[in-house]
């Protein structure tokens, strides 16, 4: 099945459990624009039940410049600007950012693994959606950078919490507020990238990611991912205590689909 929104730069793609989200705006290195972003956030809502996976791609050289230079343009009507959004009262404000955000946080819900095939650039909004996902696989030539801070923004994309989770406090601010690039090695070392290799190998490496997901049962890879989202943010007895319940559940669920109940 194939749908989304290409004249908007948003194609969807749906085979079996797997769902391909592709950005398709070439010609601008995939540039971002609101637009795009409730395109994103609508497919998130309308996923079929039986999509495990979900991939996003950049089409072309790159994965996504980040945020489409209209925006900084006061002159724009086709698209949101700057301007136009600063005349907004700060609810009106805060309710449009929270749209945005909409387009990137449904990357991480438990019943769904996500994954983002990164090459070239992969540049503020770019990698703010490179992070929202649960595994990133970089070509050796991917450079990332978080720019929003050198333009008199802050990333408010859903960035900041997996940012800070991957590399820590400090190297996370430094990253921000210098807005340097963070190479595809470097993002490697720094646990940014899931694994790196070189551009030609990006596909059929994806593929083997997605299928070695797949083929573990739905529940149980469902469970383990809820686990570990949560395992930082509870005591050593409390994450003890949740491992237990969940894997009740797993044992029960695996007892009644073999049919090995008590007499």
């Amino acid at each position: 099945m194939s749908q989304g929104h290409p004249e908007l730069g948003v194609r969807l793609e749906v085979a079996g459990p797997v769902a391909t989200i592709t950005l398709c705006r070439p010609e601008v290195r995939n540039a971002q624009t609101p637009r795009m972003w409730a395109a994103i956030a609508e497919i998130g809502a309308e996923l079929p039940t039986g999509v495990r996976v979900a991939v996003v791609r950049g089409e072309g050289e790159s994965f996504s410049a980040g945020l489409d230079l209209a925006m900084f343009d006061p002159d724009n009507t086709s698209e949101m600007s700057f301007a136009r959004l600063a005349r907004l009262t700060d609810l009106e404000l805060d309710e449009t950012i929270a749209s945005f955000q909409q387009a990137f946080s449904w990357w991480g819900r438990p019943p769904l693994l996500s994954v983002a095939a990164v090459q070239g650039h992969a540049v503020g909004a770019g990698f703010q959606l490179a992070l929202a996902c649960d595994l990133r696989v970089l070509t050796d030539d991917a450079r990332l950078c978080m720019r929003e801070t050198t333009l008199g923004l802050v990333p408010d994309l859903g960035g900041t919490q997996p940012l800070v989770d991957q590399v820590g406090y400090a190297r996370a601010l430094e990253i921000c507020v210098t807005g340097r690039w963070v190479e595809a090695a470097e993002a490697r070392d720094l646990g940014l990238a899931t694994i790196v290799v070189p551009r030609r190998d990006l596909d059929s490496t994806v593929a083997d990611l997605v299928a070695a997901i797949v083929a573990a049962p739905a529940d149980a890879v469902t469970a383990t991912k809820a686990l570990l989202q949560t395992a930082t943010s509870r005591g050593y007895g409390d994450q003890l205590a949740a491992e237990r319940a969940a894997q009740v559940k797993r044992i029960r669920a695996l007892a009644a689909a073999f049919g090995q109940h008590d007499p």
